[in-house]
């Protein structure tokens, strides 16, 4: 069986926003992982970990600070013109909110269609089939190509946002919180849906996230962000059953168990102090001040990203 070769690789990523004259947000910060042909990352962390800017910044709508990231060998913040347009081509995007992604004047059919007429793939009764293919490859159907958003429920407009990003036929997917907007009743079917259009279609995702119950059913493997750095990166199995850095630890302890019995005896890691400011962080591990193992070292240098077992990295002082 053939090795699948790396698609993506994202090496030292920096993303930072100056917030006042000597301020600057370190949103994502020296952010390094790859992505292989066919595979989904999860990406995980609290609100503000900078997630959705690594994503944001991966697919090319952030400049990057710092640090490259590679699309088959090339890097895509240095492309301009063409060569910028064909990577758009490669790479698609599905928004977090279905409600303000999609544009309320516009019918689901030019929302989708659109896409396909910027980069000139279908002209005519080709691009109108092509339309009523993806509606009913997303589970929709061709009547509503000629709606408009507000017609339609919060799992239908965000099936109408997987549409427009398949239309163009591209072969990465960043996908930004594209469940946590939606009834709970409907995040497995739209979760089920991607996975489905994997098999498929051959799609790499990066799946971003809060419910880690999610994160686990869909991802091969799953990188876990703690204000703007990564801590930990491992396969999904691995990860949820031997957690190494004390974040990780914490966050997977918080996840909601539907055995009764299972979740009494379980013990719940909690995490004392407040979450500090991603603007000038002090120097060491960002996550120090709120961790039970702490050392001198952890507030003086920050620790690599370093793999203790084979496709287990941790960036921690204490795990070894």
């Amino acid at each position: 069986m053939a090795e699948k070769s790396t698609l993506i690789e994202v090496k030292n990523l920096k993303k930072y926003f100056k917030v006042g004259r000597n301020a600057i947000l370190k949103a994502v910060d020296d952010v390094s992982f790859d992505l292989i042909k066919g595979e989904t990352l999860g990406l995980v962390g609290e609100s503000g970990c900078g997630k959705t800017t690594c994503g944001r910044t991966v697919m090319g709508l952030y400049p990057a600070t710092g640090g490259e990231v590679l699309y088959e060998g090339v890097d895509i913040h240095r492309l301009k013109g063409s060569e910028k347009k064909g990577f758009t081509r490669k790479a698609q995007i599905i928004f977090q909110d279905p409600y303000a992604s999609l544009n309320p004047r516009m019918t689901v059919g030019n929302i989708i269609g659109e896409g396909i007429e910027i980069h000139n793939l279908y002209k005519g009764q080709e691009k109108t089939d092509r339309i009523y293919k993806l509606l009913e490859l997303v589970g929709l159907n061709k009547e509503h190509a000629s709606r408009f958003p507000h017609e339609f429920s919060g799992g239908q407009r965000q099936r109408i946002g997987i549409a427009r990003a398949l239309a163009i036929e591209p072969e990465f997917i960043v996908c930004d919180e594209p469940i946590s907007a939606l009834d709970v009743s409907i995040q497995a079917q739209v979760v089920n849906l991607l996975i489905k259009l994997q098999r498929e279609l051959g799609l790499t995702y990066l799946f971003i996230a809060h419910d880690l119950s999610m994160v686990k059913h869909i991802s091969d493997r799953v990188g876990v962000m703690y204000l703007g750095t990564m801590v930990e990166l491992s396969s999904s199995g691995e990860l949820y059953e031997t957690p190494l850095h004390p974040y990780t630890q914490a966050l997977l302890s918080a996840i909601p168990i539907p055995d009764p019995k299972y979740a009494k005896g379980r013990q719940r890691i909690m995490l004392e102090g407040e979450v500090p400011s991603p603007i000038n962080p002090k120097p060491g591990c960002r996550f120090a001040p709120r961790c039970r193992y702490a050392k001198t070292i952890c507030n003086e240098e920050i620790p690599e990203l370093n793999e203790v077992k084979p496709g287990h990295f941790v960036a921690c002082h204490i795990v070894k």
